[in-house]
């Protein structure tokens, strides 16, 4: 085999398909890249549950493939020049040449490297990157790393002919995105593990589109040049509708901004040793935030627009955090019923494009 490729490109092409790669295998081939000279240059990185292949413009002098270590691989290529990388096999003796610089290294038999699975296409949807970016981050904090409940290690894709929505649960919160999408046809949902969805968030780095294709048992998620391929979750996920309660008696408004900041503050002496509930108080016009840890006590306050009626609930405070920060609004209205009940936020203007939900955390009587 013998290509040669710009430096660049090569090295983000490695950077990218690395991501897939196991860190650590009994197969020694599945801690490695499989780079394909054929038609065009193929490097393809998986680990049995996600695949990440990219295909980079090179000039192919002559075909052939092989595994080559993907850290060492990735530093070489990383740390060369820029200028024309020539590569060059025979057997499994590898020559990297680039500028002055010059490896020779060794590669692994193409045929220990697993097959990437084929997605056989039963329902297609396509959307700009930056949207489907978006709604990643603004649900995957709340995927759940309980595996004693797989399905909910993953976030539920609903496609309908209002568009798309993400939903992430991890029974201690509740994250909902939704968009409208261009092209749709049909109906379907399936379930997407959130480790695969932290990569598909990198790989949507442009403007472009990006093509989500559901199979039997898989998914793939097309990007320009780059493809990533990971399995389906089976089961049943939260019937999420259900579980938001929208017939809330209390509504207030706030900004956004101002209550992350007020919870920043107060969350100062809490910790992982030093773990204590937030203890707020909605009454008119103001929210009045305090905890209590071993080495003091916080208070804060933040305005709001109505009045709470002087309800005093208890937060997470990372949870309250994470959606709040996550909400796509300037201004939001927070619905509560009691106490007990959990909270829902919602843009306080526009589209009812987000929902989050937080379970309050139970206060000791004072």
């Amino acid at each position: 085999m013998k290509f040669s490729c710009e430096k660049a490109l090569l090295s983000a092409a490695v950077s990218v398909t690395s991501r897939a790669v196991a860190a650590k295998s009994s197969i020694p081939a599945m801690e490695g890249i499989l780079i394909e000279a054929g038609k065009n240059l193929r490097l393809t990185g998986y680990n049995l549950e996600t695949g990440i292949q990219a295909t980079v413009p090179a000039e192919i002098v002559e075909e052939g493939s092989l595994v080559l270590s993907a850290r060492l691989f990735g530093e070489i290529v990383r740390k060369m020049p820029d200028d024309m990388v020539v590569f060059t096999s025979q057997n499994y003796t590898v020559n990297i040449k680039c500028g002055l610089s010059e490896f020779n290294i060794l590669g692994t038999d193409p045929e220990e490297f697993p097959e990437l699975p084929n997605v056989d296409q039963q329902n297609t949807l396509t959307m700009k990157q930056p949207a489907l970016r978006s709604m990643i981050a603004q649900t995957l904090f709340a995927v759940s790393d309980n595996e004693s409940r797989p399905i909910h290690t993953g976030s539920l894709f609903e496609v309908d002919e209002t568009g798309l929505t993400i939903v992430s649960v991890d029974g201690y919160r509740l994250a909902l995105r939704h968009e409208a999408v261009e092209e749709q046809k049909g109906s379907f949902s399936f379930v997407v593990p959130g480790s695969a969805l932290s990569e598909v968030e990198k790989i949507c780095s442009s403007e472009e589109t990006v093509t989500i294709t559901q199979g039997a048992r898989h998914i793939m998620f097309r990007t320009g040049d780059t493809v990533l391929v990971c399995r389906r979750l089976e089961g049943d996920f939260l019937a999420y509708r259900n579980a938001i309660p929208r017939n809330n008696t209390i509504k207030i408004e706030v900004e956004a901004r101002a209550l992350l900041s007020s919870i920043d503050r107060v969350s100062l002496i809490i910790s992982e040793k030093l773990k204590s509930p937030l203890r707020c108080v909605f009454g008119d016009g103001i929210v009045s935030i305090t905890t209590k840890t071993a080495i003091g006590d916080a208070a804060d306050q933040c305005v709001i627009s109505g009045n709470g009626n002087d309800l005093e609930i208890g937060f997470n405070n990372k949870y309250l955090m994470d959606a709040v920060k996550a909400a796509p609004a300037d201004k939001l209205r927070m619905e509560f019923t009691s106490g007990v009940a959990p909270c829902v936020i919602l843009p306080a203007e526009g589209e009812e494009n987000f929902v989050y939900m937080v379970l309050p955390v139970r206060l000791k009587a004072n």
